[in-house]
């Protein structure tokens, strides 16, 4: 890989990086700044508190999504550093770069990830007529 691609892609993972930590971190001080500035949440009716809840399920399911991110963006790095960034796990092929542009963290080639998505896709299909067959073997016996 050339030093310019290589500065390039570092760059743009870096940036990825910085931007997602600053997302999380300002996600962490909104929670902490509405703990601290709503200390009667005793006084919320079963509808309010439910609806708390669910509000603090998504927003932590949305810091768990950020923070694997982070994982991935971390593993490219290490992928770049060993001069394996960019070429597709399934056929070795380089990734396009408007595809790492998009999706810096890529892992596959367009076509290689497309493979891939429709093997899982088909077996989730066998999995749910499997399951279907089985609850009507159930509902038979």
């Amino acid at each position: 890989m050339n030093r310019d691609r290589y500065s390039e892609l570092k760059s743009i993972l870096e940036e990825r990086r910085r931007e997602i930590m600053d997302q999380v971190q300002g996600k962490i001080r909104d929670v902490r700044t509405e703990g601290a500035n709503n200390p009667n949440q005793g006084v919320l009716d079963a509808a309010e508190s439910s609806e708390m809840d669910i509000q603090d399920d998504i927003e932590f399911a949305l810091i768990q999504m950020k923070s694997e991110t982070l994982s991935k963006i971390e593993e490219a790095l290490h992928r770049l550093e060993e001069n394996t960034f960019g070429y597709c796990f399934e056929c070795g092929e380089e990734i396009s770069e408007r595809r790492l542009r998009a999706l810096p963290f890529a892992v596959r080639c367009k076509d290689c990830e497309e493979a891939r998505e429709n093997v899982q896709q088909r077996e989730r299909m066998m999995q749910q007529r499997r399951g279907a067959s089985s609850l009507f073997l159930d509902v038979q016996g």
